[in-house]
């Protein structure tokens, strides 16, 4: 059975409500990369992996580094789950096929294949893209349980969210996205 399209999470943003304290999760923005009646996974985007950048992935990796390469430097901490493991959350490009890639939809991928991160390192990887470490993950039911009491606000992704504006002030914009101020909303917030 296929989740209906209304109530799908793909291609969303989970924004934590203030009262969400996890620590993993607290004033963070998840973009959901699949949803099923199986469950959810997704990735923080506003965590920024203060102790390693992509630098060292590559050299982790043993990727040589093209002398000019112009990609940002910072790594994402993409949720408590599997932090070893590594993803590339991009713009698709319809000339370039990588090995293990999701669409998402039309404007999103993610790929966690090592060619991404080779054409990368020669600055012919995506023109937007964000190097992630990590996930989230939500077993069947979890993350609508979740947004019934109140912990994550669901809002439309938005591109400009998702690459273009610093971590962290991602938080504060998903939820202006919403039409809130986010200094409005309460650290104890109601429940229907």
């Amino acid at each position: 059975m296929k989740k209906a399209d209304n109530l799908s999470l793909v291609n969303k943003f989970l924004i934590a409500t203030p009262e969400l304290n996890d620590g993993h999760f607290h004033r963070g923005v998840v973009y959901v990369c699949a949803h099923s009646e199986e469950g959810a996974m997704g990735v923080v985007i506003n965590r920024p992996f203060l102790d390693m950048k992509l630098a060292d992935v590559f050299a982790e990796m043993k990727i040589e580094v093209d002398k000019n390469l112009q990609l940002p430097s910072t790594v994402l901490l993409g949720g408590p789950l599997q932090p070893d493991r590594g993803f590339v959350l991009h713009k698709p490009q319809p000339q370039q096929q990588w090995q293990s890639s999701l669409v998402v939809d039309n404007t999103v991928a993610v790929t966690s294949s090592q060619d991404i991160l080779q054409a990368m390192a020669r600055n012919q990887g995506p023109s937007e893209a964000l190097m992630i470490l990590g996930y989230c993950g939500w077993t069947a039911g979890l993350v609508e349980q979740e947004i019934a009491k109140n912990d994550w606000l669901v809002a439309p992704a938005n591109l400009e969210i998702l690459f273009s504006v610093p971590f962290g002030e991602r938080w504060q914009r998903a939820i202006k996205s919403l039409g809130f101020n986010p200094d409005n909303l309460s650290d104890d917030m109601g429940h229907a």
